[in-house]
């Protein structure tokens, strides 16, 4: 089959099946003068990096994908799969934390709506053990702006 019928099989772009392979993802692909053809191999593949993007890989840590019908190549998506697993696990608990935090301030302020209007914001947080503290993240995940936003989050104003 040529790429317009892969790209439809799979759901994807031409240019999408070329960028692939121009990163070594598809493995060799078989020519016939300028025109690639494709098999039920490369159908299965493409769906492969598909549903690893889908799941946040990257296409630069599929790099062992045209090897993954070996043992090694099994180990190598194994061990990339785990360690994805894992990271979902730390944002899950992160994320967790984040809600037990959101849920604390959203106490706060039902407890500061309930003591009169206006009220100095001292008062409130006298009555809770909110301890907001920014996020555990990776700079290099983020530009110097969000980075600078996480470390020194806006300060909550309830004298409005």
């Amino acid at each position: 089959m040529r790429i317009g019928e892969l790209a439809q099989r799979t759901g994807t772009t031409p240019k999408a099946i070329r960028l692939y392979e121009s990163r070594g993802l598809l493995g060799t692909v078989a020519r016939a003068g300028s025109y690639r053809h494709y098999g039920e191999a490369d159908v299965a593949r493409v769906l492969l990096i598909r549903q690893a993007q889908a799941l946040g890989f990257r296409l630069s840590q599929l790099d062992g994908l045209p090897h993954i019908d070996t043992a090694a190549g099994w180990e190598r998506m194994a061990q990339l799969v785990a360690g994805r697993r894992a990271a979902v696990a730390q944002e899950l608990a992160r994320l967790a934390a984040l809600d037990t935090q959101l849920a604390l301030l959203e106490a706060q302020l039902h407890t500061c709506d309930t003591l009169a209007v206006p009220v100095a914001p001292d008062a409130c947080a006298a009555t809770s053990t909110l301890a907001v503290a920014p996020p555990a993240h990776n700079p290099a995940q983020f530009g110097a702006a969000t980075t600078r936003a996480l470390r020194d989050p806006p300060r909550l104003d309830l004298t409005a």
